[in-house]
C-alpha cells in the first residue's frame, strides 16, 4: 500500500498542474530534502523542468493533503482488516477513493459509533421484520409488525419505527448512494438567506441578503462568506434548498434513496419502503449532507479568498520602490497630531517632530514652518503621507506648503498605506528597532520607509495585519497564515536580498534563513563589519552547508570583491559563468551589462553534465542585467483637489486613484476621500473580465469614473469602462457642485483661498529659502 501511493502521488499532482509525473517526482524528492520553493524555482530547473514557483507552492500543498489521504486509506484498510469484514470489492473501493470525503463514507458502516436508533431497533429484535418486508412485497408491513409486538416494542407502529431506523442507517452509510446525493445536490442545490425576524436595523449592512436565493455551484466565495458571516452574527439563517418544489416522494433525491431497494413495485412493502426511503432523505440524509455541502462550500470561499488575500499581497509586497531618496513621512492625526519623521536615503531616522495644524489647537501655519524647515534642512525629496484619519486634510496641508515653496525641484507627496503600521509600532521589534523613539513616531517612520521601500518594511509586519483581503477573519487563520508566509518568502527571493544593508527581519525571509540565523548574520556583520563575499557567510555561527546551498543566491553584495556576488547567479554555478567571460575575452566587470555581447554568445556551449541549458540561459540574463529588480518603476496617483470627502462625488466626476484591493468581484480604489470606491469587474474594462486580476493588482494607478454614490451605506461604484460622455451629460444637468477639478498635479498651484492665508506668509517662506 506504502509502495502504490509513493507511485500513485506523483501522477494526480502533475495532472493537476499540467506536468509530468517525472518532474513532481523529482520535486517531491528536492522539497523533502530539505530545499526551499524559491531555491528549487530558480536553481534546479534541469531537475523539475522548469516547474515555476506557482506549480511547486501547489504540489506542496497537495502532497501535504495526499499523504494525509494515504495515512487514513492505510488505517481505514487496516480496520476493516482486523474486523474481518474485509472484501475484494471493498479493498478495490478503497483504493479508488480520490478524497477523504469518499474513504470515510466507505468507512461508515465498519467506523466504532455511539449508540443509535437503529442498533436499538436491532437489540429489540426488529431486524428480521425489516428483512421480512423487503423480502415479501406482496405482505402487509402492519401485519407483519404484529409478531414483533413486546415489552420493548409496545406496538405495530413502533414495531415500523424501528424497521425505518434500521433503512435509514443502510440508506446512510451506502457510500454509492451518499456519492450520487452529492452530485444529484452540488448541480441543483440553492444557498438561500433570510433576515432573522426583528434584525433588520441591526443587520442593514447584510441588506442584500435579506432575502436572497443563489445556485449553490456558483456562489461567488465574497458572498458566501457574506451570508455566512451574517448568520454567524445572528442576523441570517442561511439554508441549502434540495428540490424544495418537488411533490413529497417525487423529488430525484427521493427516488434515488428508493432505487437503491428496488421498490418499482405496486405491493404494500413497496409502498412502505418508498415512504420510508423518503423520509430517510427528509428526516436524516438531507441534512447530514446539507452539513457536508455547507462545509465544501465554506472551504471553497475560503480557498478564493485566500487566493486573493495572497495575489493581493504579492502585488502589494513587488509593488514600485521609490527608492533611495530623502523621504519626510507624516502620519495624520487631528487631536493627537501629525507625527513627522524624516529618514535619509538608507532610512536612518534624521528628525522626528509632531505638529498640530488641526483642532483643537489649529496651529496650520506653525505646522507649515515645520515642515519646511524640515524639508530645507534634510533635502527632503518625497513626502509619504499616511492615508488614515485625517489624511486629507493632512494632503492638503502639504499641497498648500509645496506651492509656496521658491524653486521648481520641489518634494513629491504620495499617499501610502498605514495597513498595520500601528502592529508594527507597537512590536517588540520596533521596540528593538527604535528603543528611544516614542511609539506614535514610530508608524511615521514606517510610512517613510515603506514608500522608500515597500518589502524591506511590509516584511516586519505579520502579513495578516496588512489587511489586503476579502473576509480575511472568517477563513481558516491556520490556512490563511501558511499562504501568506509563502507568499512574503517568493517575493523576498524573487527581489533578492543585500547581506550588507537589510534588516533581520528582511533576511529571515530568505531561503533557507530563518529567524535564528538571520540573527546570526546580523550579529556577525555588527561585529566584524560588512561581508566582502558570499562564501564569508560559511563563518556565521550555525550557518552550514546546506543553509549557504538554499540562501545563498538570494543574497547579493554590491561592490564585493566578487562582481558575481551582486548578481542571482548561485556560487556553484561560478565556474560557468567565469567560462562565459572567458570565451568573451572581457573583463568581468566590463562584460556585466554588455547586452549585445552577452547575446552573441551560445548557451549549448557551456552545458555540461551538471549545468543545462535552463541554467546557462539564466546565467547569461543575469550577466546581462545583474541584479536586476522585478518590481515596476515607481509612479503615484494624484488625487483631484476639491475632492476631500465622500459628499463631494458626483456621477460622472473622472479621477485618478490607486487599487488598494483586488477581490472576485471587481477592485477597490483609493480616490482620497476615506472610503474606497468600488469597480465591479463588469466595469473594469470594455470587455468582457472573468477575473479582476487580468486588468488591476493592488498599487496600480488607475483613472476611473464616478458612477454611483451612496452616502449613507458609503458605498461608492466606479467604472474603468470608455466614457460615453452621458455620465458627464448627467453630471451637467445636475447643476453646478463642488467637484470642478482644478489641473492635477503633484506640484498643482496653490489653490484660492489655500492654508498659507495671505501672500505675507508665503513671501516669509521665500524669505527663509531664498529664490
Amino acid at each position: 500500500m506504502i509502495q502504490d501511493a509513493v507511485r500513485r502521488i506523483p501522477h494526480v499532482i502533475a495532472a493537476e498542474i499540467g506536468a509530468g509525473a517525472q518532474q513532481v517526482a523529482a520535486a517531491i524528492t528536492l522539497l523533502d530534502g530539505g530545499a526551499t520553493v524559491p531555491f528549487v524555482a530558480r536553481y534546479r530547473k534541469e531537475a523539475t523542468g522548469g516547474l515555476d514557483d506557482t506549480q511547486l507552492r501547489t504540489l506542496s500543498e497537495r502532497l501535504a493533503y495526499l499523504r494525509d489521504l494515504e495515512a487514513r486509506r492505510a488505517a481505514i484498510t487496516a480496520s476493516i482488516t482486523e474486523q474481518g469484514k474485509m472484501t475484494p470489492d471493498l479493498d478495490k473501493a478503497i483504493a479508488k477513493a480520490g478524497t477523504k470525503a469518499e474513504l470515510e463514507d466507505i468507512y461508515l458502516p465498519f467506523k466504532p459509533k455511539r449508540r443509535t436508533k437503529a442498533m436499538i431497533a436491532r437489540e429489540n429484535g426488529l431486524q428480521p421484520l425489516f428483512d421480512s418486508i423487503l423480502a415479501d412485497r406482496r405482505a402487509d408491513p402492519v401485519a407483519l409488525a404484529r409478531a414483533y409486538v413486546t415489552e420493548a416494542v409496545p406496538d405495530t407502529k413502533a414495531a415500523l419505527e424501528g424497521a425505518r431506523d434500521i433503512l435509514a442507517e443502510g440508506l446512510a452509510e451506502n457510500a454509492d448512494l451518499l456519492g450520487r446525493l452529492r452530485g444529484h445536490m452540488r448541480q441543483v442545490a440553492r444557498l438561500s438567506a433570510k433576515v432573522v425576524a426583528g434584525k433588520e436595523a441591526e443587520g442593514a449592512k447584510f441588506s442584500d441578503y435579506f432575502a436572497h436565493s443563489e445556485t449553490w455551484a456558483k456562489a461567488p466565495s465574497h458572498r458566501v462568506l457574506a451570508m455566512l458571516r451574517g448568520r454567524n452574527e445572528g442576523v441570517l439563517s442561511v439554508d441549502l434548498e434540495v428540490d424544495d418544489d418537488a411533490p413529497r416522494g417525487e423529488s430525484p433525491a427521493e427516488r434515488s434513496c428508493a432505487a437503491v431497494l428496488n421498490t418499482s413495485g405496486n405491493g404494500p412493502g413497496d409502498a412502505w419502503l418508498r415512504e420510508a426511503a423518503s423520509w430517510a432523505w427528509r428526516v436524516k440524509l438531507r441534512g447530514s449532507l446539507s452539513v457536508d455541502l455547507m462545509v465544501e462550500l465554506r472551504e471553497r470561499a475560503e480557498e478564493e479568498a485566500i487566493r486573493v488575500f495572497a495575489r493581493n499581497l504579492k502585488d502589494l509586497l513587488l509593488a514600485a520602490p521609490a527608492g533611495g531618496k530623502a523621504t519626510m513621512g507624516l502620519d495624520p492625526g487631528i487631536r493627537t497630531g501629525v507625527k513627522v519623521a524624516v529618514v535619509d536615503p538608507t532610512g536612518k531616522v534624521l528628525a522626528t517632530d509632531t505638529v498640530y495644524p488641526f483642532q483643537p489647537k489649529n496651529d496650520l501655519r506653525g505646522a507649515q514652518v515645520t515642515l519646511a524647515q524640515l524639508i530645507s534642512r534634510h533635502g527632503v525629496q518625497l513626502i509619504a503621507i499616511g492615508n488614515g484619519t485625517a489624511s486629507r486634510e493632512t494632503e492638503k496641508m502639504v499641497a498648500d506648503l509645496l506651492a509656496h515653496l521658491p524653486g521648481t525641484e520641489k518634494p513629491v507627496k504620495v499617499i501610502v498605506s498605514e495597513a498595520g503600521a500601528s502592529v508594527y509600532s507597537a512590536s517588540e521589534l520596533a521596540a528593538k528597532e527604535f528603543p528611544d523613539l516614542d511609539v506614535s513616531l514610530r508608524g511615521a517612520v514606517l510610512i517613510a520607509r515603506r514608500l522608500q521601500d515597500p518589502l524591506a518594511e511590509l516584511v516586519k509586519i505579520e502579513p495578516k495585519s496588512i489587511g489586503v483581503g476579502q473576509y480575511q477573519h472568517d477563513v481558516d487563520q491556520g490556512r490563511l497564515g501558511r499562504s501568506l508566509e509563502a507568499v512574503v518568502e517568493d517575493a523576498v527571493n524573487a527581489v533578492g536580498v543585500d547581506l550588507n544593508t537589510a534588516s533581520a527581519p528582511l533576511l529571515a525571509r530568505v531561503s533557507g534563513v530563518g529567524p535564528s540565523l538571520a540573527a546570526s548574520i546580523v550579529a556577525h556583520r555588527d561585529q566584524n563589519g560588512p561581508f566582502r563575499t558570499r562564501r564569508e557567510l560559511l563563518k556565521v555561527a550555525r550557518l552550514g552547508p546546506k543553509a549557504f546551498e538554499q540562501a545563498a543566491g538570494f543574497l547579493r553584495i554590491a561592490g564585493g570583491a566578487e562582481p558575481l556576488d551582486a548578481s542571482s547567479v548561485h556560487p556553484e554555478a561560478y565556474d560557468v559563468a567565469r567560462k562565459i567571460v572567458k570565451a568573451c575575452g572581457r573583463d568581468i566587470r566590463a562584460l556585466m551589462g554588455d547586452a549585445a555581447a552577452l547575446k552573441a554568445v551560445d548557451p549549448r556551449a557551456f552545458v555540461d553534465d551538471r549545468f543545462g541549458l535552463p541554467t546557462v540561459q539564466d546565467i547569461l540574463a543575469e550577466l546581462e542585467k545583474p541584479g536586476r529588480d522585478p518590481r515596476p518603476s515607481f509612479r503615484t496617483a494624484t488625487f483631484t483637489e476639491g475632492v476631500k470627502e465622500i459628499q463631494d462625488l458626483r456621477p460622472g466626476m473622472l479621477l485618478e486613484g490607486t487599487v488598494t484591493n483586488v477581490a472576485a468581484f471587481g477592485a477597490f480604489v483609493d480616490i482620497g476621500v476615506h472610503q474606497d470606491g468600488l469597480v465591479h469587474v463588469s466595469q473594469l474594462a470594455d470587455r468582457f473580465v472573468k477575473d479582476a486580476h487580468e486588468v488591476v493588482k493592488a498599487g496600480d494607478v488607475v483613472k476611473v469614473r464616478v458612477v454611483e454614490v451612496d452616502v449613507p451605506r458609503k458605498r461608492i461604484g466606479l467604472t474603468m469602462r470608455s466614457d460615453s460622455g452621458e455620465a458627464r451629460e448627467q453630471a451637467r444637468e445636475r447643476g453646478p457642485a463642488k467637484d470642478k477639478a482644478p489641473a492635477r498635479g503633484p506640484t498643482s498651484a496653490a489653490p484660492k483661498g489655500g492654508a498659507l492665508g495671505g501672500n505675507a506668509f508665503a513671501d516669509a517662506l521665500k524669505g527663509k529659502f531664498g529664490r
